[in-house]
């Protein structure tokens, strides 16, 4: 029996490494599992859309799983993905990457490359994400910081690109006014784009990398479309 297609839907970004890291991530998650069909599909900014492939496997007869490559659930998880896979009855949607210990494990990797110490009470990290005016997502990044908060002796807590608030540059301040004598902003985005491009003028003491490249994410991947396939099964035997 053919295994459902992976379509790894990410949102879509202009910047060319931001667009070569997504890439190698379904690329990575086709190397720790030889034999299973991945493509792309987005939901912004660069095409094809998550809607159109969706719809030409299922003419074409195959079985999907979308697993969108985003690190919280909002409106793209929620409306944009969710609208995809409804009315085709072999597709199905994943839930996204995060909240994941992996992931937090990711971030503290990247602050102490970039020099943060995490056993310095006067460090205070900021994690930075991309925004979204949906709660659901504010509250998986939200349980992403309390994850990072267990192996973080100073404060940390969130920021945000647009659509929700505290923005980046005023959690920065409310972390300085708390007493925090350094302050790193962790970069809680998968790839380089618009959105960590902003990151550097927020008043840090230093910024990370974006998440990507690590494995480890496309273990997540992987774990996201098992998930999937899994609670689609439950569902049919209970039909």
């Amino acid at each position: 029996m053919t295994a459902p297609v992976l379509v790894a839907c990410a949102h879509g970004t202009r910047n060319p490494t931001g667009r070569r890291l997504i890439a190698e991530l379904a690329l990575a998650a086709r190397r720790l599992r030889p034999g299973l069909v991945t493509t792309a599909a987005f939901v912004d900014v660069q095409p094809p859309t998550v809607a159109d492939v969706v719809a030409e496997l299922a003419d074409a007869g195959r079985a999907t799983v979308v697993v969108p490559l985003l690190l919280s659930g909002g409106f793209h998880v929620h409306v944009d993905i969710a609208g995809a896979v409804a009315g085709h009855s072999d597709a199905v949607a994943a839930r996204p990457l995060g909240p994941d210990p992996r992931l937090v494990e990711v971030l503290y990797d990247r602050l102490v490359e970039a020099g943060a110490d995490p056993r310095d009470p006067l460090t205070a990290v900021v994690l930075a994400a991309a925004g979204s005016s949906d709660p659901r997502s504010v509250a998986d990044v939200e349980g992403t910081a309390d994850l990072l908060q267990r192996s973080w002796a100073g404060a940390v807590t969130t920021g945000y690109g647009s659509a929700a608030s505290p923005t980046v540059p005023d959690a920065v301040l409310a972390a300085r006014r708390a007493g925090a004598e350094r302050v790193a902003v962790a970069s809680y985005l998968l790839a380089p784009g618009h959105f960590h491009d902003k990151l550097t003028g927020t008043g840090a003491d230093l910024v990370t990398a974006p998440l990507l490249p690590d494995e480890r994410i496309a273990a997540v991947l992987l774990d996201r479309y098992d998930a999937a396939l899994g609670d689609s099964a439950r569902t049919a035997t209970r039909a």
